[in-house]
């Protein structure tokens, strides 16, 4: 029973470096949770008569966290049931008020189905309150502790769902820093919704980290290794953390675990996961290898959020391989008529049953001219001109002009390398009849002795 007054603590907080002194005052609150399970019920009754800020009754209370504690309590102006989470302490220090600010201004920037909504944030009392969303339903710690492990298709859904929340977080340029079992609730229809935004931190303002060097706040069991090692936190470092409450979900237990919480920051930084495979899980291949991928040191080599929930909306993770785009279904043809003879290719005409035929367009973007009609066939042959053949037949053109240049080039080639043909090379024809001759005859007619004595004769 003693147990069960105490505020549940899950996973292992931690600071690491020089501590702030932290100022307690002895007088108890008159809104802190009763510390002794026997007085619940006169306190809760008495609590029924506080209404914070005039507006919000609170009822019963939730839990309590590092930094403050949540009540059920009542919008009296709107009639609706909402969480209303008060700074522990009259006197909390700088640092804790800083923090709670933030995370008024940090979730009241987002506005998703998968983050709790922020309504209200003001000072009541020297206190500061946050007026949340009411999710009835419980955490993942507290599934956890009611079963080990949780099956496969939950675990998908949910990681789905974290993750889209993350990514809307991310798109707003907000890290969490903290996520864990215990910031992750289920509704009563089982959806996602991660809250406390206690620790976030702007990427375009490092001042909102608020820590300083040496200091690492988060929780060591879901601490990225970029962070144990003090670096910035950034998206990567979520998607780090999620896969270790993913990891956890599967296996019943997160992937590193230490008797100290820096003996476990080593861990993060040095020892690779052993796949939930090996741990009996029975997971596919390709969701054991996916969140592997988010548990990677590195975190360039991590998915997105957004690439996450993408990856679990659909059924890869189950191992099943991807359909390929479809595309839209056309309307079904009639088969073609067979016939005795084939149907040439290019008489069939689109729609008619047979094969079309399809020509690229051309490289000049111009589209290209039917052919002229041919002229119906006639008893005379009519001749065509040279240069009509040659448009038609450009191959036949090509062939013809390539033999002309060959025949070119071999008469060439005779003319210019044969042997000289002069008078010295030329073969004897033999005696002339008009050897012996001297000169001709005055009249014109050669001087043939023969001749002369047959004019005697």
């Amino acid at each position: 029973m003693a147990r069960a007054g105490r505020a549940k603590v899950r996973g292992t907080d931690i600071l690491i470096g020089p501590r702030t002194p932290t100022h307690r005052t002895e007088a108890m609150s008159p809104l802190r949770s009763p510390p002794r399970q026997s007085e619940r019920a006169t306190n809760r009754d008495w609590c029924a008569q506080v209404l914070v800020a005039g507006r919000y009754r609170l009822i019963s209370p939730i839990g309590r966290g590092g930094m403050g504690e949540v009540w059920r309590a009542t919008d009296e102006v709107l009639g609706r049931a909402v969480a209303v989470k008060l700074l522990l302490g009259d006197q909390a220090d700088a640092s804790s008020t800083a923090r709670f600010r933030l995370e008024a201004q940090t979730a009241a920037r987002l506005s998703h189905p998968h983050l709790v909504a922020v309504f209200d944030f003001g000072s009541w009392e020297d206190r500061f309150y946050l007026v949340m969303e009411l999710v009835e339903g419980r955490s993942l710690g507290d599934l956890l502790e009611a079963q080990e492990t949780v099956h496969p298709e939950q675990v998908a859904r949910i990681a789905g769902q974290a993750a889209a929340g993350l990514a809307a977080a991310h798109r707003q340029g907000i890290v969490h820093r903290d996520i864990k079992p215990g910031n992750l609730m289920l509704d009563a229809d089982g959806s996602v919704k991660i809250g406390d935004f206690g620790i976030a931190q702007f990427v375009d303002d490092p001042s909102t980290a608020l820590t300083t060097a040496g200091h690492i706040v988060g929780t060591s069991l879901y601490l990225a290794p970029e962070r144990a090692l003090g670096r910035t936190a950034d998206s990567a470092s979520d998607m780090y953390s999620l896969g270790c409450v993913i990891y956890q979900l599967l296996a019943g237990q997160p992937p590193f675990r230490s008797d100290t919480a820096t003996a476990t920051l080593y861990q993060h930084v040095d020892t690779p996961p052993v796949p939930v495979r090996q741990r009996g899980v029975d997971v596919s291949p390709a969701f054991d290898s996916y969140l592997l991928g988010l548990l990677a040191k590195k975190p360039e080599e991590r998915p997105t959020a957004q690439q996450v929930s993408d990856w679990f909306r659909t059924d890869a993770w189950r191992g099943r391989p991807e359909p390929l785009p479809q595309h839209a279904a056309a309307s079904p043809r009639p088969a073609p008529p067979r016939t005795a003879s084939p149907v040439p290719a290019q008489g069939a005409a689109p729609g008619t049953g047979g094969v079309s035929t399809y020509r690229l367009p051309q490289a000049t973007g111009r589209r290209r001219a039917a052919p002229a009609p041919r002229a119906p066939r006639t008893g005379t042959t009519r001749r065509i001109s040279t240069g009509e053949a040659i448009r038609r037949r450009p191959r036949v053109a090509s062939a013809v002009a390539g033999t002309v240049a060959f025949l070119a080039a071999v008469y060439l080639g005779t003319v210019l390398f044969a042997p000289d043909t002069g008078a010295a090379d030329a073969p004897d024809p033999g005696p002339s009849p008009t050897a012996g001759l001297d000169s001709p005859a005055p009249d014109g007619s050669a001087g043939d002795p023969a001749q002369d004595d047959d004019g005697d004769d």
